[in-house]
């Protein structure tokens, strides 16, 4: 029978792969460069971008602070790449940051990192999607009022081709990012050699004067400091994503640690280049951008509405000619593409993560389950939900997202370069070969510094962003934290419920069973339940009615006469309607006067092959067994009968068992029990 949710899923994700395929989903470099990396490369796209739209605030007169900005932002990275190339030589298992802290620091600092680290993840997502969105919007003005759609369906395409495995995302993802790398060299390469040449290319906002917000532009001392602080903290997003190889260090074909090491190294040097170059662009091309457009002298038009150009499609249509040119399609093609991209780092990193976090019991074991396609398919699904919803609230706006931005990732930085040096004064403690020690104290020097570093940067950025919408990844981590801390708490304590201490104590059999099945109307079902029920021999077997309407409980013992069933019928009085309270209420008096016998509940249900018969038919089943199974000593026992629209239903198997009858079963019989109608299940 055609089943469509299930080839519409086949369509999507594929085939199910085998469980001892997923040595075939491990990533050389060239696969796992763009799945990893592809959010610190991206961000190069606008993370200069943030650093102007801070300056400007004082009109052009500190953009002469950028080159000094950059150069700290260098710098850092290059601190924060050597410092992780030592987490990944150290914990080659994954886990990054949060198993490094967890290992060195304890469980609730290692928390504190994974919060934080989740919440960064789902950042990555939504800022990456929202910025490759605008840059769609600078190419092509007319389609602003679809930025919400835009990227609530980027989220939605990208969680989908995640779900057909780590390999297959990897090959549909390469080749965009690698031509996000060309097309931004061929940029910087060409606008550099036009300088030299004596051609320096202009923006197109060069023309327009910035009125400061200050109203004088003339910040002098702690505020000059604040408003640079505040601009590298912006600048600082370039940084993000830099974790994700450490954490997916298991993803790596084997040498795992060397692999990842040489990736990671990689990708820093791109960034830095890139970052570098598109900066030095900016401020030859003498790029204006400001968060407000009318904060351009000039500015023709209404610059209530107007949005302004990128600083890449800015760079793009100054160097190569304009924008309608070839090469500017191409360039504002691969960068939103590649930004949108970028959140994949997070589509690959936060399943990683939540999986180990539900392996330790801070998650739901779900996050720990690989889907079909050998993906961890609940947290990719979970991350995409949480991302379109943010989109739909902040409506895709960078300027909005990007405060609850980086917070995170500073937060691990810090925390797991401190856990590394715990680990080399460990290696120190407990080491005697030279060699060994003297690698151990170089790591110790590095890590030493990059924990410094990221601390003070960690400083800057809450003091400059918190007030400004940061406080709110603040509470989130918070939220998540105090969560983890719950799950681990009821994990631990069904685990020390359930611990046997003496299994001969704690298999006690009841003294008797005592079978009772639960009775609407004497149909098909009911023979086959009650046919089960007798099959399991309990002590004593009783049928369970409940008088709802007089009449029916009169047909429903006169069909019990005639057919000879002989199963006592019991029949409980409703003056109000109901069914459940007086079932429960029965079943628990039953335990009461007998503590020492179990109570078997057998109950017939229908199942039914579309979802529209669900609404058909009562659900008082599925309440009777939510009330039964919180009764100690009581087993509910589901005995389905399915309709002939239930898919691949075998009907000769359907027919009622016929052991009911005081008498031997015969024709006569059988043929009056299968014309009676099956109206409704309990």
């Amino acid at each position: 029978m055609f089943n469509l949710p299930q080839a519409l899923k086949r369509l999507v994700i594929g085939k199910a792969m085998r469980s001892e395929e997923l040595g075939e989903t491990l990533l050389p470099k060239r696969v796992a460069l763009p799945i990893f990396a592809s959010d610190p490369l991206s961000s190069v796209a606008y993370a200069t971008e943030e650093i102007l739209l801070v300056l400007t605030v004082g009109g052009t007169a500190f953009l002469y602070l950028t080159p000094w900005i950059a150069a700290a932002v260098v710098a850092l990275m290059a601190v924060v790449v050597l410092s992780y190339r030592q987490v990944v030589h150290a914990y080659p298992g994954g886990g990054g940051s949060y198993e490094v802290v967890t290992q060195n620091l304890g469980d609730r600092l290692g928390l504190v990192v994974a919060a934080s680290l989740m919440v960064d993840y789902v950042m990555t997502v939504a800022v990456s999607v929202a910025s490759g969105v605008d840059n769609i919007i600078s190419a092509f003005p007319a389609i602003g009022d679809l930025r919400v759609p835009m990227a609530c369906g980027f989220v939605a395409l990208l969680a989908a081709v995640n779900l057909r495995g780590v390999r297959e995302s990897g090959k549909a993802f390469a080749a965009p990012t690698y031509l996000f790398i060309f097309g931004i060299m061929l940029m910087v390469i060409t606008g550099l050699l036009k300088t030299a040449f004596g051609h320096k290319p202009v923006a197109s906002s060069a023309q327009y004067a910035i009125l400061p917000t200050d109203h004088n532009g003339t910040l002098a001392g702690i505020a000059l400091i604040m408003l640079g602080l505040k601009a590298f903290a912006s600048g600082c997003t370039a940084l993000t994503g830099v974790e994700a190889i450490s954490n997916g260090v298991p993803a790596f074909r084997k040498p795992k640690s060397k692999n990842a090491a040489t990736t990671l190294a990689a990708m820093g040097i791109t960034a830095v280049v890139m970052f570098v170059g598109i900066t030095a662009l900016a401020l030859i091309t003498k790029v204006h951008k400001t968060n407000d457009t009318c904060q351009l002298v000039g500015y023709p038009g209404d610059c209530h509405t107007a949005s302004q150009p990128t600083v890449i499609a800015q760079l793009a249509a100054a160097i190569f000619g304009g924008d309608h040119s070839f090469l500017f399609y191409f360039i504002q093609a691969v960068t939103a593409l590649v930004l949108i991209l970028a959140a994949n780092t997070a589509f690959n990193g936060f399943p990683l993560l939540a999986s180990i976090l539900a392996q330790h019991s801070y998650l739901p074991r779900q996050f720990h389950t690989r889907g079909d396609r050998l993906a961890f398919s609940n947290g990719i699904i979970a991350l995409a939900v949480v991302n379109i919803l943010l989109l739909w609230g902040y409506k895709a706006n960078v300027s909005n997202l990007i405060h609850l931005y980086i917070l995170g990732v500073f937060t691990s930085f810090t925390l797991s370069q401190i856990g590394m040096v715990r680990h080399w004064n460990e290696v120190l403690g407990n080491e005697s070969d030279p060699a060994v020690r003297a690698r151990a104290r170089r790591s110790r020097v590095i890590n030493a510094f990059g924990a410094c570093t990221t601390a003070l940067v960690f400083v800057i950025v809450m003091a400059t962003k918190f007030l400004e919408g940061a406080w709110l990844a603040v509470l989130a981590a918070i939220v998540l934290f105090t969560m983890m801390r719950g799950i681990r708490r009821h994990y631990d304590a069904v685990a020390e419920e359930l611990t046997v201490d003496d299994p001969h104590a704690e298999a006690v059999r009841p003294s008797k069973v005592r079978g009772i099945v639960l009775v609407s109307k004497l149909h098909k079902a009911t023979l086959r339940a009650l046919g089960y029920a007798e099959a399991f021999r309990p002590d004593s077997l009783e049928a369970l009615s409940v008088a709802v309407e007089k009449d029916d409980v009169e047909e429903l013992r006169r069909q019990w006469n005639e057919f000879d069933i002989r199963v006592p019928l019991k029949v409980l009085d409703s003056p109000y309607r109901e069914i459940t309270k007086p079932v429960v209420a029965y079943v628990r008096s039953v335990r009461r006067t007998s503590p020492r016998d179990a109570v078997a509940v057998f109950i017939p249900e229908y199942v039914v092959g579309h979802w529209w018969e669900h609404l058909l038919h009562n659900q008082s089943a599925l309440w009777l067994k939510s009330r039964l199974l919180f009764t100690p000593g009581v087993m509910v026992i589901s005995v389905p009968w399915q309709l002939s629209s239930a898919p691949r239903a075998d009907h000769p198997a359907r027919r009622g068992p016929g052991s009911m009858r005081r008498g031997e079963p015969g024709g006569g019989q059988q043929e009056k029990r299968e014309r009676i109608e099956a109206p409704e299940n309990v």
